[in-house]
């Protein structure tokens, strides 16, 4: 059976950017989630010295249709194993504790990440995504490898995609966008200044705007029309958060792919050969003119 989950994950995200009286309701539904499950949004804000109102709107804040959806998503989130933590490596560690870590790391920012995603959002983000004229992936430092894989998938099956590392040529695009184009922000702590002025810039020219953050209200989410998230794995001493959240865009961004290319399967698939079959001519030229090349030099 499949629960609908991610109701206290996205309440420890959302508490320190939560209001007096939210963190209050945050910190009972914390210390009491069993209990919550049968109340209801008036006798849960009396329980935390809050409202029934305050309750609403804390379910606002953490993007929940209301209080049901959050006690189904708590119910769920109990009736998972408990999970480990994000780990991070001791000095000298075994190669296989180290290998052991890093997996168990990775499958639980994954397994966070599909928690977070709302199937509404992403089903109306993959119908853009169809649909649009042109793709704008932006991202900046390491979410710029992240923009350049959707780039390089999107291309694949035909839609004409863009992603720059230089901020200046990809204002100079999206300044020309249309109503048809979509422009897709990434930035893991949602606050990257750039990417959010190019949303903003993007939505004045009547584009249709996607964030893929971190988990809560951010600058770039502000400046979006949809929200994508990503778990929001604290960033340990050796960077494994940060190995962790570019793993989780990439999740994302293959979701995207994998849905795009489903509604259009017929026509993916004959892109996806006939892209493949041109890389492998590419390389197959390459290999003969080496060997040619260097036939040459021996010759000589």
């Amino acid at each position: 059976m499949v629960y609908m989950t991610g109701g206290l994950m996205r309440i420890n995200e959302m508490l320190p950017n939560l209001s007096p009286s939210g963190k209050k309701i945050a910190m009972y539904i914390l210390e009491n989630p069993q209990e919550i499950i049968s109340l209801t949004a008036n006798e849960l804000g009396k329980r935390s010295s809050t409202s029934g109102a305050a309750v609403i709107r804390l379910c606002k804040s953490l993007n929940l249709k209301g209080f049901h959806e959050l006690k189904i998503r708590v119910a769920g989130d109990l009736q998972k194993t408990t999970q480990a933590g994000v780990q991070d490596i001791e000095p000298n560690e075994a190669t296989v504790s180290i290998i052991e870590k890093m997996t168990n790391n990775s499958i639980q920012t994954i397994r966070e990440t599909a928690e977070l995603i709302r199937v509404d959002e992403l089903e109306w983000a993959v119908r853009l995504l169809e649909k649009a004229r042109r793709i704008h992936f932006i991202g900046v430092g390491a979410s710029s490898i992240i923009a350049q894989d959707a780039e390089q998938k999107f291309l694949r099956i035909n839609k004409t995609a863009y992603a720059f590392e230089d901020m200046h040529l990809a204002t100079t695009l999206v300044a020309n966008a249309e109503k048809d184009d979509v422009v897709v922000g990434i930035s893991f702590s949602g606050e990257t200044e750039e990417v959010a002025n190019i949303l903003q810039l993007a939505r004045e020219n009547g584009a249709a705007t996607i964030s893929l953050t971190k988990y809560g209200k951010w600058p770039v989410t502000e400046q979006a029309d949809i929200n994508l998230y990503t778990s929001a794995t604290r960033e340990p001493t050796f960077r494994s958060g940060a190995m962790s959240s570019r793993m989780s865009q990439l999740q994302v961004i293959d979701i995207l792919f994998m849905c795009v290319a489903s509604l259009e399967y017929e026509k993916s698939i004959k892109h996806l050969a006939v892209t493949r079959d041109a890389i492998e001519s590419l390389k197959l030229n390459m290999n003969k003119n080496s060997t040619a090349k260097k036939a040459e030099e021996s010759e000589s």
